[in-house]
């Protein structure tokens, strides 16, 4: 993605932050899950977060995650349950992640992707919006009028709906 890219080479990520978005918690073993209203896929990748060091300064941002998650399990639960918990202060995180302005975003789409998968698109389009602006998220507008002047009668035109 353009925009780890561009913080990559700013010197605000690594590429070890960035296949951390990308894997997550799929090479953590623990089988010792302390919540059992948690998926084992989400609690490995709690795990992983918990123990990766982001960007050059290799802070443990999410280091206590586990134990904050343990003490404060209701708001915790809450939060995951959401419909869009992209869109929710994070519970004892949120300070902190909009207070680094280098990677504040990166840190909320990994936590996003580690604890609700299916709402990983949407925080990208919201880390998208943050790094590189509103036109890199934008839908494209085109019209057919536009390229049926490009067309020709014995050349097939395709289109491709999303």
């Amino acid at each position: 993605m353009m925009a780890t890219k561009i913080l990559i080479k700013d010197g605000k990520l690594t590429n070890a932050d960035v296949g951390l978005l990308l894997k997550c918690g799929a090479g953590i073993e623990d089988r010792n899950k302390p919540f059992n209203w948690m998926e084992q896929k989400t609690w490995l990748n709690l795990k992983a977060l918990s123990k990766h060091k982001f960007g050059n300064d290799h802070t443990f941002f999410f280091k206590e995650l586990p134990d904050r998650i343990n003490r404060n399990e209701q708001i915790w639960r809450k939060w995951i349950d959401e419909n869009d918990p992209e869109n929710i202060p994070v519970p004892d995180y949120e300070e902190k992640i909009t207070g680094d302005i280098n990677i504040g975003h990166f840190i909320h789409l990994c936590l996003i992707r580690a604890m609700r998968e299916d709402r990983t698109v949407l925080a990208s389009n919201q880390f998208i919006r943050e790094v590189l602006g509103e036109k890199f998220i934008a839908p494209v507008t085109d019209l057919i009028v536009d390229y049926f002047e490009e067309t020709k009668v014995n050349i097939p035109v395709l289109y491709l709906l999303s």
